[in-house]
């Protein structure tokens, strides 16, 4: 029903003053956000698409603009003005310029049936390749380089890339004149819609190989063995990749090689755990230093350093030391820091004498009534004076 239509104006999110940029900028955003490729199986996406379509589709269009303007939505139900009839639009009239909209938007030849004006067969990139290595905790802190192999294409010598026989040459496709893609017309949502898509016959390159090259098998292409030196920045993370530009695969109809992304595998350390640039360790003290301080050593990635443990030091206490972390491969400059967890070595195995020691040691402390209370399995007596509350 017309009357539970919104405010085409309000759809779009203009005013009714906007021009043809504002509403064509308005429109990209919505589409972007709403298209039924981006959204899969999400109705209310999709009914927000054919809204904001819709929208567009009449305020694009300055006649049928100047209709809304003066009679709203009755302008094309019948009730009104002149019974705009969706079924029968060819919308390409009104979205004509939608390859250039969509393909700012999405990087191609059009997005979702509406078509593009890029041809199929224009240069384009290779694929990428990906590969992964191996690095230990400390390669990956400091940096490395590293040798790998890799299967790429490279154009075959028989044919030099054609992939036509040896005195033969690839031919016009007839399905698409050479241009790579074939119309379409298909009826939507909104009435009958043209879509621009990749020629089946030639695959979009605009040509049709009659007798293949029996050594690439028509790719144009053979497979080798290649190696090459991987410079890993100091301070790569796990996940993280080194992209070697335009050693790919080829890329079609005179486009670029892609690009190869190494990803970066970093082993665990037995004693450093790493979380950014920050590295962390555990550094075990004995009850004498942690009570009276003293000086321990303590592994970093740049080899041993002393710390001066303070006295007092109670166990788990954390504390860091400033530029010992991971390098950062942002700015060669800047380090993350070091922090170590201090924590209190109880002895398990003591002489006699050490025992002797230390029950002298807790009754000149003063923190010996519970251990009386254990030993004679009575409670101690209460001291005179208030009791204290306990709850």
């Amino acid at each position: 029903m017309a009357e539970s239509k919104r405010d085409y104006y309000e759809v779009l999110g203009v005013d009714k003053s906007a021009d043809e940029a504002t509403l064509k900028k308005a429109y990209r955003v919505l589409a972007k956000k709403y298209h039924p490729d981006a959204n899969p199986g999400d109705k209310e996406a999709e009914a927000k698409f054919k809204e904001a379509s819709e929208a567009y589709a009449v305020l694009s269009d300055p006649e049928k603009r100047a209709k809304y303007d003066k009679f709203g939505h009755s302008a094309f139900d019948g009730a009104g003005g002149s019974g705009f009839d969706y079924s029968n639009m060819d919308f390409s009239d009104i979205f004509g310029d939608f390859g250039d909209i969509f393909g700012s938007i999405f990087g191609g030849g059009g997005f979702g049936g509406f078509g593009g004006r890029r041809n199929s067969n224009s240069p384009m990139k290779g694929a990428n390749i990906r590969t992964s290595v191996r690095l230990t905790f400390m390669e990956a802190v400091f940096g490395c380089k590293k040798e790998i192999e890799l299967n790429v294409k490279e154009e075959c010598k028989s044919c030099r890339g054609s992939g036509a026989k040896a005195g033969t040459s690839p031919e016009t496709c007839s399905t698409c004149g050479g241009r790579g893609q074939v119309q379409r017309t298909r009826n939507s949502a909104f009435g009958m819609m043209r879509s621009v898509e990749v020629c089946p016959d030639c695959r979009g390159t605009g040509k049709v190989i009659k007798e293949k090259c029996p050594d690439c098998r028509g790719t144009g292409y053979i497979p080798m063995k290649k190696r090459y030196s991987v410079d890993f920045p100091a301070g790569i993370d796990n996940g993280q990749a080194v992209s070697l530009a335009e050693l790919g695969d080829p890329g079609t109809n005179g486009g670029p090689r892609g690009d190869v992304r190494v990803e970066a595998i970093v082993d665990r350390h037995p004693v450093f755990q790493r979380d950014g640039f920050d590295i962390y360790s555990i550094v075990p003290i004995s009850y004498a230093v942690a009570a009276l301080g003293g000086s321990v050593l303590v592994d970093t990635v740049d080899g041993k350093v002393i710390y001066d443990v303070k006295a007092g030091t109670q166990t788990d206490m954390r504390v860091r030391l400033k530029g010992k972390g991971v390098p950062s491969w942002r700015n060669k400059n800047m380090r993350g820091d070091h922090y170590i967890t201090l924590v209190v070595e109880t002895p398990e195995k003591l002489s006699s004498e050490a025992k002797e020691l230390l029950k002298q040691f807790d009754a000149l402390t003063g923190d010996s009534l519970h251990a009386v209370e254990r030993a004679s399995g009575e409670a101690p007596k209460e001291k005179p004076g208030k009791k204290k509350k306990l709850f």
